[in-house]
């Protein structure tokens, strides 16, 4: 888990950015320093919990293994995976991430509405590292 890009489980899950207080751009990741708004004079940043359900802006999936630092087993055969750009309607920002699983490339179409819930990347024994995840809504899971 990357501290302070989410909080909350379930229903509460959300994406955590930032807001200059001079010029009101949201930034995710978060901006912790300085407003990276290159027409801002500079103000101080805010933590905001963002929009939780967006729309496809674009995807695409991902045929390949990535390389480190992608956690993955190498002994095992690669599974692709869904990448989704997804507008937030009141932020006006684009997030990347992953589609739940399950969720391909031909589920998807530009414009649908989806919504951001928690997922798992990896774990082992002592550690769960925990990431977002796109889902379409009205899908379980």
């Amino acid at each position: 888990m990357v501290t302070g890009w989410f909080v909350g489980e379930g229903d509460d899950f959300r994406l955590l950015g930032t807001r200059c207080s001079a010029c009101g751009s949201v930034f995710f990741p978060r901006e912790d320093t300085y407003c990276r708004n290159p027409g801002c004079q500079g103000g101080e940043p805010a933590e905001v919990p963002l929009s939780r359900r967006g729309r496809v802006w674009s995807y695409t999936d991902s045929r390949y293994r990535p390389p480190s630092p992608y956690v993955t087993d190498p002994e095992l055969p690669w599974e692709p995976y869904a990448l989704i750009a997804v507008e937030l309607e009141s932020e006006r920002i684009v997030v990347l991430g992953q589609a739940v699983p399950g969720v391909t490339v031909a589920d998807l179409t530009v414009g649908m509405e989806v919504e951001v819930v928690p997922g798992v990347l990896d774990e082992d024994a002592e550690t769960t590292w925990t990431v977002w995840r796109w889902r379409p809504t009205g899908v379980a899971g």
